[in-house]
C-alpha cells in the first residue's frame, strides 16, 4: 500500500519516534508499505515518521536497480568516522537541495524486519542516506542543517505551497 508522505513544514515532521517494542505483524506489514512507497515517490530513503507513523524504522536502498532492500528498526549509530558534504534532497521538501556536512563512515546497530539484531558499516552514500533517515526520527530534517537564512527562505516558500495545494 502507498502511504501519503509528509511535506515540510508539517508540524509531525518533528514528532521523536518512540522504539519499536516488538516487530510483530504491523511492524513488518508498516516496512513492506514503506518499501513501495520509497520506490513509488521515487526515493532512497524513507523514516516511518515521514508517513505519520512515529516509531523508530527507517528504510533505504541506494542501488540503481532498486534490488538492495535495507531495513532499519531501532537504529543507533555506535561509531563515526570522517566528514563528507553531499546535495541531499528529501521527499519531505520535494524539489529543493542543499549541501549537508556528515560523516563519512558510520557503524550501526539495528534489527532487521524479522526482529534479528545486526550490524552495519557504511560510508559515503549510504552512511549519509542512513544519517538523514536517522534524523528524521529524532524530528530532525537535512533543512535544520542549513544557514538561518536559507532555513527562513525556504520554509516561506513551503508554506505558499501547502497553501496552494
Amino acid at each position: 500500500m502507498i502511504l501519503e508522505i509528509l511535506k515540510y513544514p508539517d508540524k509531525r515532521l518533528r514528532t521523536i519516534a518512540k522504539p519499536v517494542e516488538e516487530v510483530n505483524r504491523e511492524i513488518k506489514q508498516l516496512a513492506k508499505d514503506m518499501f513501495q512507497t520509497m520506490y513509488e515517490a521515487p526515493g532512497i530513503g524513507l523514516a516511518a515518521t515521514q508517513v505519520n507513523f512515529h516509531q523508530r524504522l527507517i528504510v533505504i536502498d541506494i542501488s540503481e536497480e532498486c534490488n538492495q532492500p535495507l531495513c532499519l528498526i531501532n537504529p543507533e549509530i555506535i561509531e563515526k568516522n570522517g566528514e563528507i558534504e553531499y546535495e541531499e534532497g528529501c521527499l519531505s521538501v520535494p524539489n529543493y537541495y542543499e549541501n549537508v556536512k556528515r560523516a563519512n563512515e558510520i557503524k550501526v546497530s539495528a534489527l532487521n524486519e524479522l526482529g534479528q539484531p545486526f550490524e552495519i558499516e557504511a560510508d559515503e552514500m549510504l552512511s549519509i542516506c542512513i544519517q538523514h533517515e536517522m534524523d528524521h526520527l529524532n524530528g530532525i530534517l537535512f533543512v535544520d542543517h542549513l544557514s538561518k537564512l536559507k532555513q527562513k527562505r525556504l520554509k516561506k516558500k513551503a508554506e505558499k505551497q501547502s497553501k496552494k495545494l
